[in-house]
């Protein structure tokens, strides 16, 4: 799919060529995990009906679940009134969207008697299963 598409100029693309990603999951409605998507990502996700973001911290474009197994179908693309904020409405394959081994990144809850942040969501896998096996399989 051409990155010079008209769909994809109505984009409000920041100083970097980047727009933020919500994942939500379809069924649920949860909110599983954010992240960013240059132009090559998001028309690689319309392209395979796949989520492909973009690593800042790896400078390159990341098929979400090509480590882990967990890709993310999309059912539904969106693009908030602004322009700016690209909503995935997805189907989360083996129900774990963070590294954490947890359904959704967004699993700490702030305690305001403690003043600090608490894990209330349980790990589903152990991250380090997760990845070694994932290894193995492409060795």
């Amino acid at each position: 799919m051409p990155t010079n598409a008209k769909w994809l100029n109505k984009v409000r693309w920041d100083e970097h060529g980047l727009v933020p990603v919500i994942a939500q999951e379809a069924a649920s409605g949860d909110i599983l995990m954010f992240a960013w998507m240059n132009r090559e990502a998001l028309a690689r996700t319309a392209e395979l009906g796949e989520a492909v973001y973009w690593s800042r911290s790896r400078k390159k474009l990341w098929h979400k679940g090509e480590e882990s197994g967990h890709t993310q179908r999309v059912v539904e693309m969106r693009l908030d009134c602004d322009e700016d904020v690209v909503l995935l409405k997805i189907e989360q394959k083996g129900g774990i969207a963070c590294h954490t081994g947890r359904h959704s990144c967004f699993y700490q809850r702030f305690n305001p008697e403690g003043e600090d942040w608490q894990a209330v969501d349980p790990v589903l896998q152990d991250p380090d299963t997760i990845y070694s096996a994932q290894k193995k399989s492409h060795e």
